[in-house]
C-alpha cells in the first residue's frame, strides 16, 4: 500500500468498530472502545497517568525503541508487549514476573520467514476466524460491505508480514492473565510498585551522563553542564 492509505484504512476500520460496541446495550457502560485523534503531549500529560495497562505490541524486531512505554512504567501502568525494543530492557529493571510478555522472539520471527509462515494456519482459531470474517463481510461497515478488504488481504493473501495472526492466541492467553491479576489488587499494586521503583533506570539523568562519558567524552561541571563541550 503506498503512503498512508493502510494506516487510515485501520483508522476507519477502528472507529466502525467503535460504533458497534458503544452502542451495544448488553455492554452498557462496561467497554467503550475510543480512537484518539491527533495524539500528542497534551493528550499524553491524560492519558500516561490515567493508564492502567500499557500496550506494546510491535511484531518482535521491528520496534524503533521508543520511550512512551518507559512513561507509562514510571506512572504505575503495567505492561502487556512482546520482547521487542524498550520492553526488553524495561523487563530486565523490573523482572519478568512483573510484566506481560507474549509472542514471538526475534529468533522465532526469523526461523518462521525462513520456514515460509503460513497466515491461514492461525484461522484454525475459531474466534479469529469469526473476527477476521466480520471484518472482510461487513458487519462493521454495512453501508460499504467491501471497505475493509485490503485489510484483510494484507493479512492472508499478503502475507501477514508483521505476523498480527501467528501472535493473537498468546496475546489473548496473556490477557487473560492480565484480567486474572487486575480481580487481585494486592498482585497488581505489587507489579507497580515494582515497575516504578524500576523506572529509576530510565533516568534523563543517566542517559545524559552515558552520553558526556562515552560519545562526548568531556567532564561534568559542578553544575551539571559538562566543561568542554
Amino acid at each position: 500500500f503506498k503512503g498512508y492509505a493502510i494506516a487510515k484504512k485501520i483508522i476507519k476500520l477502528i472507529n466502525d468498530i467503535a460504533l458497534v460496541i458503544n452502542s451495544d446495550p448488553h455492554i452498557g457502560n462496561r467497554l467503550k472502545l475510543l480512537f484518539v485523534k491527533n495524539y500528542r503531549v497534551t493528550a499524553a500529560e491524560y492519558i500516561i497517568p490515567a493508564a492502567d495497562l500499557s500496550e506494546q505490541i510491535s511484531l518482535a524486531g521491528t520496534e524503533a525503541s521508543g520511550t512512551g512505554n518507559m512513561k507509562f512504567m514510571l506512572n504505575g501502568a503495567l505492561t502487556i508487549g512482546t520482547l521487542d525494543g524498550a520492553n526488553i530492557e524495561m523487563r530486565e529493571e523490573c523482572g519478568p514476573e512483573n510484566m506481560y510478555t507474549f509472542g514471538f522472539t526475534v529468533e522465532d520471527v526469523q526461523r518462521r520467514r525462513q520456514q515460509g509462515y503460513d497466515p491461514y494456519e492461525s484461522l484454525k482459531n475459531e474466534e479469529l476466524r469469526l473476527a477476521i470474517d466480520q471484518i472482510r463481510d461487513g458487519y462493521f461497515s454495512p453501508d460499504d460491505r467491501s471497505r475493509f478488504h485490503d485489510i484483510v488481504g494484507a493479512l492472508l493473501i499478503g502475507g501477514d508480514h508483521w505476523m498480527v495472526l501467528g501472535d493473537y492466541q498468546a496475546y489473548v492467553d496473556k490477557q487473560s492473565e492480565v484480567s486474572r491479576d487486575f480481580l487481585n489488587p494486592q498482585i497488581w499494586y505489587s507489579k507497580c510498585i515494582h515497575n516504578i521503583a524500576a523506572a529509576a533506570k530510565f533516568s534523563s539523568d543517566r542517559t545524559i551522563e552515558e552520553y558526556v562519558n562515552d560519545i562526548w567524552h568531556c567532564q561534568m561541571h559542578k553544575n551539571g553542564r559538562p566543561d568542554n563541550i
